[in-house]
């Protein structure tokens, strides 16, 4: 699994169209292939944006869908700069009721 977290600073006043969009998004991005979740984080610079994929390929052909250029031109208009984008191999997941990843030692959480 891979996990992008994108840094996106917005232009005072624009955080709650954004905000909605980006949740629209999110949403659409539940049908997609490989999508695994992902979270919207609020920052003092702006938003953060997590998302987890089964490989960073799922996450391309995401970006190549129509539905996903329209919201993305709409976002863009509301940033203020470029976004932040960076890649990290998912080592372990551990979360309430749910195991690692086959072929790796299941971690339990206890809360």
């Amino acid at each position: 699994m891979m996990t992008v977290v994108t840094h996106v600073s917005l232009k005072e006043g624009t955080e709650p169209e954004w905000d909605s969009l980006m949740l629209d998004r999110m949403s659409a991005a539940r049908k997609q292939p490989g999508w695994v979740g992902g979270q919207l984080l609020r920052s003092p610079n702006g938003r953060v944006i997590i998302g987890t994929w089964q490989s960073r390929a799922d996450w391309e052909k995401w970006h190549h869908d129509p539905e996903f250029t329209e919201t993305r031109r709409q976002l863009d208009e509301m940033a203020d700069g470029p976004t932040d984008p960076g890649w990290h191999e998912v080592v372990a997941e551990v979360r309430k009721g749910r195991s690692a990843p086959k072929g790796r030692s299941t971690v339990k959480s206890k809360s």
